[in-house]
C-alpha cells in the first residue's frame, strides 16, 4: 500500500520528480565513475596537480595566500565537522518536534545520520590513504575516500535548504536557501583541499554522494507529504491539475458536486 501511494505521488509531480530522479541517478553514476577511477589508479596525476596548485611554488608546506588564510580554512572546514553538523541536526530536529512536525524531524535525522553512516562504510570499503604529498593543515584520523566533510555537509545543508524551500512561496527566498547551502558545501570541500587532508577526487566523490543522498531525502519528504505526515508544501508547488478553474481556489473531493 505504501509503495502504491509513493508511485501515485510520483505521477502527480511528473516533471519535477523526473528531474530529481535523473539528478539522483546522475549522482550515483558520477560517484561510481570516480570510485572506479580511484580504484584503478587513474586519478593520481589529476589529484597531484590540483593539490600542488594550492601550494606555493618551491615549498609544498606553504599554502598559497596570506598567513591567516590557513586559519580561515580550518574555520570553514569546521562547518562540515561531525560536531557542528550533529549540533545543527539536533537543533533543527528539536525545533521540528516542538512544532509537532516529528515526521519531518525524522527526515532531517535520516539525512545527516544516514549520510554519516554511509560515509563510514564507504571509507572502510575503499581504505584510501590520506595525501602524503603535502603537510596536513589539521588532524585527521580516518581513511580518505570519500571526503566525510564534503559528503555529510552536502547531505545535511542541501536537505535543510530543500525543506525550507518547500514551505516558502517566494522564489527569491527559495533560491537564496539553495544557493547558501551550495556555497557552504563547496567551501567545505575546497577547505579540505586547501588544508591538504584530501585528494581532489575524495572531495568530488563526497559532493556527488552527499547530493545524491539529499535528493533521496527530498523524495522521502515528498512521499510523506503526500500521505499527510509532514506539513504541506507552499501553494506554488501544488500540481496544476489540483487547482480549480476559479481564482485562488483549490479543488477538494468534499466540495465536488456542490
Amino acid at each position: 500500500m505504501g509503495f502504491s501511494r509513493f508511485f501515485i505521488w510520483l505521477g502527480g509531480r511528473e516533471l519535477t520528480v523526473m528531474c530529481v530522479v535523473l539528478a539522483l541517478a546522475g549522482s550515483v553514476w558520477a560517484f561510481a565513475e570516480i570510485a572506479d577511477a580511484v580504484t584503478e589508479g587513474d586519478t593520481h596525476e589529476f589529484d597531484r596537480r590540483v593539490l600542488l596548485m594550492m601550494r606555493s611554488a618551491g615549498d609544498v608546506s606553504d599554502p598559497i595566500g596570506p598567513d591567516w588564510a590557513e586559519e580561515v580554512g580550518r574555520d570553514v572546514t569546521a562547518l562540515g565537522s561531525n560536531v557542528i553538523l550533529t549540533l545543527l541536526t539536533l537543533i533543527v530536529m528539536g525545533y521540528l518536534v516542538l512544532c509537532q512536525r516529528r515526521r519531518l524531524a525524522v527526515v532531517v535525522l535520516v539525512s545527516s545520520l544516514g549520510s554519516l553512516c554511509a560515509n563510514s562504510l564507504l571509507k572502510d570499503a575503499y581504505e584510501r590513504d590520506r595525501p602524503d604529498l603535502v603537510p596536513h593543515g589539521t588532524e585527521v584520523y580516518t581513511a580518505s575516500f570519500p571526503s566525510g566533510h564534503s559528503m555529510v555537509a552536502a547531505a545535511t545543508y542541501l536537505t535543510l535548504a530543500v525543506l525550507l524551500a518547500r514551505a516558502e512561496k517566494r522564489r527569491r527566498l527559495r533560491a537564496y536557501y539553495l544557493i547558501s547551502a551550495l556555497t557552504i558545501t563547496l567551501l567545505v570541500g575546497m577547505s579540505r583541499l586547501y588544508l591538504g587532508v584530501h585528494w581532489p577526487t575524495d572531495v568530488l566523490a563526497g559532493w556527488t554522494g552527499g547530493a545524491g543522498w539529499a535528493l533521496a531525502c527530498w523524495l522521502l519528504a515528498g512521499w510523506l507529504q503526500r500521505r499527510g505526515q509532514v506539513e504541506p508544501e507552499s501553494v506554488d508547488h501544488v500540481p496544476y491539475h489540483s487547482v480549480s478553474r476559479g481564482p485562488n481556489t483549490l479543488s477538494s473531493p468534499n466540495r465536488q458536486g456542490k
